[in-house]
């Protein structure tokens, strides 16, 4: 599939944007009370949810070995005699991506290569991540090493000050320059949507960043106060289904932060198959930013398996 080249920013446009709050709260309210998927599909279900996380460790006492156990995870994120029991052995199931800071990934790339495992891709966190209150020669050097290291996917920050102040013709221009120093990295865009004050404007970033190249738009670092809800998803899919019509190119979603649980992966794969149709329901559109969310699935899927659920023993750590 082609990726997104962008465009010109269309300032016409994304001044023209306004959201119904209500209709946007309502919408969101139906998703996880209406929409439910059960037994059997909902096994499979929670397989497609697993091939679509980001497996993440973002924290300042990582090191190369818990990389390596995360990048074992991730290759192998369901209990073989689980695997097994459901008869799922031929597809094959793994995580999306492993997800770790720039100075992880030739960690992450060399624990994958050695397990066999080198076709699932690192992405790294840059531009001066969580914040991206950094220069912005630093932050296009950050894209550029994490690159040269391995990385395929990186996730940028957005430089929230100036979406704040409706300067969308600077969040272009250095988005646009972000696209260009991945180069075939495949680049995920992160709105910080707790900091960008409303709800219009997180559509209007969405709007922008698309115009400028990202291949995925993503919702939250994960460190702001607000991070992947409902209402936040509804406006950014419909943001992603209004420039596909308007262009034809598709690009991806990525919710993260605050989805812990099985049934949340669910609610949000429902809320991709309503908004944007079967194209984005794998992982090359869709993605989940997730660190302790595979444990909750694959206490569930044991259930499906054994009929009960596991003793908190009986499963590996995520």
């Amino acid at each position: 599939m082609e990726r997104n080249p962008g465009c010109e920013l269309d300032l016409a446009w994304v001044n023209s944007v306004i959201v119904d709050l209500p209709a946007v709260k309502r919408r969101a309210d139906t998703m996880g009370t209406k929409r439910t998927v059960k037994k059997e599909w909902q096994a499979a279900w929670l397989l497609r949810a697993i091939s679509c996380i980001d497996l993440t460790t973002l924290s300042g006492d990582d090191t190369a070995a818990n990389v390596m156990r995360l990048c074992h995870k991730v290759a192998r994120p369901v209990r073989g005699d689980i695997v097994s029991a459901l008869g799922v052995q031929e597809l094959g199931v793994t995580c999306g991506a492993v997800c770790v800071y720039p100075s992880r990934v030739p960690d992450a790339v060399a624990a994958l290569k050695k397990i066999g495992a080198a076709h699932i891709p690192v992405a790294a966190v840059a531009t001066g991540f969580p914040s991206g209150q950094y220069s912005l020669k630093t932050r296009l050097e950050e894209i550029r090493l994490a690159v040269a290291d391995g990385a395929a996917e990186i996730d940028i920050v957005i430089n929230r000050e100036r979406a704040l102040c409706g300067d969308w013709q600077t969040v272009y221009d250095e988005v646009r320059l972000m696209r260009e120093a991945c180069g075939d990295a495949h680049m995920k865009t992160i709105l910080a949507v707790g900091e960008l004050g409303s709800l219009a404007n997180v559509y209007k970033a969405s709007l922008v960043c698309m115009m400028a190249g990202a291949d995925f738009i993503k919702t939250s670092t994960g460190k702001e106060g607000v991070n992947a809800i409902l209402p936040v998803g509804v406006v950014m899919c419909r943001a992603i289904r209004a420039y596909h019509e308007r262009t034809g190119y598709r690009v991806g979603f990525k919710p993260a932060g605050g989805i812990r649980s099985a049934k949340d992966s669910l609610v949000w794969l429902i809320l991709m198959k309503e908004e944007l149709g079967n194209a984005w329901l794998n992982s090359t559109m869709f993605r989940i930013g997730a660190s302790s969310l595979l444990g909750d699935i694959e206490r569930q899927l044991f259930h499906h398996a054994f009929g009960r659920y596991a003793a908190a023993a009986e499963l590996p750590m995520a």
